[in-house]
């Protein structure tokens, strides 16, 4: 008899350990039923991304941004970035007055 009880206990402990509390009998995983509890039937919302920033207001803050600055370096960078902008006629404009 004393044979018979240890690996039975053994047995008992290992399903323990394996998750049985995690398998409720005839049920699914608790995460899953976690999961369904959650949902109200709805699609699921897509998590919110702010809006793609508009790429001529990033251009004229770069331009301000260099002319307030006021070298010759930061608007030669700009034209050579965004040399095909409107602005970097402004920015050539800036550098001729700077040169005088």
């Amino acid at each position: 008899m004393k044979r018979r009880s240890l690996p039975v206990g053994l047995f008992g402990a290992l399903i323990a350990l394996a998750g049985l509390p995690h398998h409720p009998l005839g049920g699914l995983p608790v995460m899953v039923e976690k999961a369904k509890a959650d949902d109200s039937g709805k699609a699921p919302r897509a998590p919110s991304m702010p809006m793609a920033r508009d790429p001529a207001a990033a251009v004229a803050e770069e331009y301000e941004a260099a002319r307030r600055k006021g070298t010759r370096e930061a608007l030669e960078l700009f034209i050579a970035r965004h040399g095909d902008d409107p602005l970097a006629e402004q920015a050539r404009a800036e550098l001729k007055r700077l040169s005088r």
